[in-house]
């Protein structure tokens, strides 16, 4: 099948396009505006096979949406374009209601026209990727399933919530043969530097504070990159239209817990610059509407679709500081580039 990739670019989107790459027969089309999260050299290993292709764009611009998709005749549209991180978004909401919202709504738009140009063939569908933060916190019981009630609490995810009405709206009101997919918090190589792991990675190997938001207390659920491409793969491959289904590692840690954990690889590796990297976990301010859990039931996709996570936490976080220690290459530049000035990395911690 033809594939195209939204969002290509980015963590999540390079992971997807290298297991497509890798993995499969597919051919892949990467469309990606290449904003400062987003970096070809994620793609380095797999830019020169003759399956792949990429085009620089935005998911606004209609005409040229329009004319790729005439050209290139996608069978999938995976859409992973988003603007995706919390803290921005508390700091200034137009760029997440520009590309989440209206950039999801020109695509959908555009791939309507594309299915029914093609007489509407059943074989087509359009992916959403989408977070579990639109279903807003959690106690301390309790498990995000695909039933579970929206309640978004940052720009974010509020952003994200309305990307899903829309995807569902095209399916129902138009037709369009549409999936979507919630997934829990992604970790793993290629990530951005102002996430949670691999700034507290960089920061732990430079000698630098270790903000952690308020007591450090609020859980998340990780799922490794590569089991969630995996996992996108299938749904893209099996999923019946209409469907959604929640993806997460069943792999619960309160961010202290993460932060220590990632501490003590650090410290294993003799590459750190203090002796105990844990004296370098620094408190701050908690930021505003901070969900305090987040859980995912992922039966479903195991039920119907015959996916699991394979990769440990434990596994997964030490293949990632690996990945780290041994990729400055990958990550110093934007660490010295785009990266300065974030909300979590530099202002909090200040």
């Amino acid at each position: 099948m033809r594939y195209l990739v939204t969002g290509g670019a980015g963590f999540i989107g390079s992971a997807v396009i290298r297991h497509l790459i890798g993995e499969t027969d597919h051919q892949v089309c990467n469309l990606d505006k290449l904003t400062y999260a987003g970096t070809l050299t994620s793609l380095a290993e797999i830019a020169e096979d003759p399956r792949y292709r990429f085009v620089q764009g935005d998911i606004c611009d209609r005409a040229q949406i329009d004319g790729l998709l005439e050209e290139f005749r996608p069978d999938r549209i995976l859409h992973l374009a988003a603007e995706s991180h919390v803290d921005r978004s508390i700091d200034s909401a137009a760029d997440f209601i520009q590309t989440n919202l209206v950039g999801t709504y020109t695509l959908l738009e555009a791939a309507l026209a594309h299915w029914r140009s093609r007489g509407e063939p059943g074989d087509f569908c359009f992916q959403h990727i989408s977070t579990d933060e639109v279903f807003g916190s959690l106690g301390v019981e309790g498990l995000f399933t695909e039933t579970t009630s929206y309640k978004p609490n940052s720009p974010y995810s509020a952003s994200k919530a309305g990307s899903d009405h829309l995807v569902r709206a095209w399916g129902k009101t138009f037709g369009l043969p549409v999936v979507t997919t919630n997934c829990s918090n992604n970790y793993g190589p290629h990530q951005f530097p102002e996430k949670l792991i691999p700034l507290m990675i960089i920061n732990a190997l430079e000698g630098k504070p270790l903000p952690v938001y308020g007591s450090g207390a609020n859980v998340r659920d990780w799922l490794f990159v590569t089991d969630h491409a995996e996992a996108l793969v299938r749904v893209s491959e099996r999923a019946e239209p209409g469907s959604t289904y929640n993806v997460g590692g069943n792999e619960e840690r309160s961010n202290l817990d993460v932060v220590k954990a990632i501490c003590m690889a650090v410290d294993a590796s003799g590459e750190g610059a203090a002796s105990d990297a844990a004296s370098l976990i620094t408190f701050v301010e908690d930021r505003p509407g901070h969900d305090a859990r987040y859980a995912i039931d992922a039966s479903k996709i195991a039920a119907e679709l015959g996916w699991k996570p394979s990769v440990s936490f434990e596994d997964g976080l030490a293949r990632t500081v690996e990945w780290y220690l041994a990729r400055r290459d990958w990550w110093e530049p934007i660490r010295q580039g785009t990266y300065q000035g974030q909300r979590l990395g530099s202002k909090a911690a200040g």
